[in-house]
């Protein structure tokens, strides 16, 4: 092999570590999600994780990486209604949309959500 191409090799393989950008896509080309979209997508994440039924989305907060989005689900379905017990998820979002983690942050019966 002639010294010229190895010293090519050499370079190509240093290179790598770098970030290549024809691969890696830029921040800025993606597109930050609106509250409603994060909203929106909360619940969507939510309902696909836990296979829960939903009743809706109960907040929509900014975060410094993102969104915190407030899901009220039906866990457990009961004869009557009224004494379904409900469950809060708290759902946390990048700014594109991406799911980061969720979590439970209360169990509860229905019509007793506030009360205690």
């Amino acid at each position: 092999m002639a010294p010229g191409r190895i010293r090519d090799d050499q370079e190509r393989m240093r290179d790598r570590g770098d970030r290549d950008d024809d691969r890696y896509a830029e921040e800025e080309e993606y597109e930050t999600v609106s509250a409603s979209e994060a909203a929106r997508e909360g619940l969507r994440q939510i309902v696909s994780l836990t296979g829960k039924d939903p009743l809706g989305i109960t907040s929509v907060e900014p975060t410094d990486d993102g969104w915190l989005v407030g899901v009220e689900v039906v866990e457990d379905h009961r004869i009557p209604a009224s004494t379904d017990l409900l469950g809060l998820y708290e759902v946390e979002l990048d700014m594109t949309g991406s799911l980061l983690g969720y979590r439970r942050t209360r169990r509860y019966q229905r019509g007793k959500g506030d009360g205690g």
